[in-house]
């Protein structure tokens, strides 16, 4: 069974899933929501959970930069007691400070993605390095 990884901001959520091992992520896309709507995307997850054979998720928790929890972070940890209650699957939270500069950093340095390509493909890749560290620590704690 395969993890998703996600990435929740206040317009879109960036998704990622691992390959069937855990070992990698891969990002898959952006799924736009409306928080004002309560439109927070759950149809198009669950066809994604389903097309993926989902059995977790790891959802990214912006935590201040002196480790608390802000009201952005508090929004997440919403948006993840929906996933459980919608798909009776275990969330984990995955801290994810500084994920988004993280990536426009990769992309700038890319030196060919425009600022609107960017904008377009951040929340995707944020969502794939979010996945990504977590199944890495899961791993290394296999190994211990």
């Amino acid at each position: 069974m395969r993890v998703m990884g996600l990435d929740v901001g206040s317009k879109t959520v960036g998704v990622a899933v691992s390959d069937a091992f855990g070992w990698t992520a891969q990002g898959i896309e952006t799924v736009s929501i409306n928080e004002s709507n309560e439109d927070f995307g759950f149809n198009r997850i669950k066809e994604l959970v389903e097309e993926y054979e989902v059995s977790r998720f790891v959802v990214g928790l912006p935590k201040n930069m002196d480790g608390t929890i802000g009201e952005r972070a508090e929004l997440s940890m919403s948006y993840g007691k929906k996933l459980e209650e919608l798909f009776s699957m275990p969330v984990i939270y995955q801290d994810e400070r500084l994920t988004t500069m993280q990536v426009n950093r990769m992309l700038i340095e890319e030196g060919n993605t425009s600022r609107k390509k960017r904008k377009q493909v951040v929340d995707k890749l944020a969502a794939v390095i979010i996945l990504q560290n977590y199944l890495d620590r899961q791993a290394h704690l296999k190994e211990e």
